[in-house]
């Protein structure tokens, strides 16, 4: 029988989008719905991704493997909200304070979390705010 990994699952959230990480002992793969983080598009989404793996260090990630589900909002959003899971993905699994440091000093959004969400549209309004005064006369 084989012997139960210990997993790791973490959750990140930005605007609508929502990434759960998945955090396991292994080579250093990481994938972002079943894609390798090396092929994925755009690139700029692709470098966001990759800032809590850069800070976290080649040690640390040669022992663990990441996979991240994400779904909802834009391209932007998900970037950002796969990158928060990861970040506490391996601050779970390190248990560091000098990696929690780390990753505060360098960007406070990757552990927490933008509570910032569009306003909703106003009934017999085209938009959330409020229409500018239209003259009578």
């Amino acid at each position: 029988m084989k012997k139960k990994q210990k997993v790791i699952i973490a959750v990140g959230k930005r605007k609508t989008s929502i990434a759960k990480a998945y955090l396991k002992p292994g080579k250093g793969i990481v994938r972002i719905n079943s894609v390798n983080l090396e092929c994925l598009t755009p690139e700029l989404a692709k470098l966001k991704i990759m800032e809590p793996i850069i800070l976290a260090g080649e040690k640390l990630m040669s022992k663990v493997n990441i996979y991240v589900k994400v779904k909802g909002g834009g391209w932007q959003s998900q970037a950002e909200a796969a990158r928060m899971a990861i970040a506490r993905a391996l601050l779970k699994y390190s248990k560091s304070d000098k990696l929690k440091e780390k990753f505060l000093n360098y960007d406070r959004h990757l552990l927490v979390a933008d509570i910032r969400r569009t306003e909703p549209q106003k009934p017999y309004y085209s938009a959330a705010r409020r229409m500018r005064q239209t003259s009578k006369r």
